[in-house]
């Protein structure tokens, strides 16, 4: 028999403004044992030196963690212009250096071709696995790691500020798997300067932003009270994408059994995805087809 987890059966969403120099991990380990959360989880890692929006779920909002995690999410982030690094960002070595600075127009114009669907290689410096491992510890292991590019959705792309020659403030708005590093290296590169990222934050993650994340600060000073509960938001949210459909009490029970339950009549199309709520409360997560949800998640509340 397994070990029993401790902690308490607490549900809901808790929005962090992750500070830098921190590891997404240690921020989960940080609202589990504020909370007392006997499951936790966190939607889209951060890199230690980035800042703003960690959503972290618990308990069973756990189970709406990919939604999160497929959803638009926007960074603001500073690329040096002139260096490239090992690591594509500031904390690697510097590998390449080039005196080219592109004038805002020319920044401008690089900036359009990485517009929507685009293919992009993972830093070398990253969590991808290659042969069972991570490509970070293959990296500093001084392995020439070879990664293959993969599909990205970027959404916007836009210059926002230019301090001065060597820097460059950049916003996007992207889908599901960017790095932020590689559209900084990429786009240096493109501009024939080279460049890596400075400074990167997130500032907002599907429906939570970082203005209303609580610090570290706040959650050590709340932590084992009832006032940081508060702060907590519904499971639902992390749903908020998705078609709601309201369901009877027989049809929650036989969804919560596992069965396909019925739903009141609505738009969603045949096949689609959906969620089943009873008196605002999430029930299931599921298939919809003629008039029933055929539950994939189910929530135990």
């Amino acid at each position: 028999m397994g070990r029993k987890r401790k902690g308490r059966d607490i549900s809901g969403w808790l929005v962090v403004d992750k500070p830098a120099g921190m590891t997404s991990t240690a921020v989960v380990n940080k609202v589990r044992w504020a909370l007392d959360a006997k499951k936790a989880g966190h939607a889209g890692t951060l890199d230690p030196e980035a800042t703003g929006v960690l959503a972290v779920a618990l308990g069973e909002a756990t189970k709406t963690v990919p939604y999160i995690t497929d959803a638009l999410k926007a960074y603001v982030f500073t690329v040096r212009l002139g260096q490239a690094t090992n690591t594509d960002d500031a904390e690697g070595e510097v590998i390449a250096e080039s005196s080219a600075r592109p004038s805002d127009k020319q920044i401008k114009q690089a900036l359009t071709s990485f517009l929507g669907e685009i293919m992009q290689v993972p830093p070398k410096f990253s969590a991808v696995k290659v042969d069972g491992q991570r490509a970070y510890k293959l990296a500093r292991e001084g392995e020439d790691v070879e990664l293959s590019a993969r599909p990205l959705w970027v959404e916007e792309l836009l210059l926002i500020d230019r301090p001065d020659p060597d820097h460059v403030v950049l916003e996007m708005t992207c889908g599901k798997g960017g790095y932020v590093r590689s559209v900084a290296r990429d786009l240096g590169a493109a501009l024939g300067c080279h460049g890596h990222v400075k400074e990167l934050r997130r500032i907002w993650s599907g429906p939570f932003e970082a203005e209303d994340g609580l610090s570290v600060e706040q959650i050590d000073r709340l932590a084992k009270t009832t006032a940081l509960e508060k702060y907590l938001h519904p499971l639902e949210t992390g749903l908020k994408d998705l078609p709601e459909l309201k369901c009877t009490p027989e049809g929650a029970a036989r969804l919560r059994n596992g069965n396909a339950g019925m739903v009141m009549a609505s738009d969603v199309a045949y096949g689609g995805e959906a969620w089943a709520s009873l008196d605002g409360k999430a029930v299931a997560v599921g298939i919809y087809k003629s008039g029933e949800l055929h539950p994939s998640r189910v929530f135990v509340l």
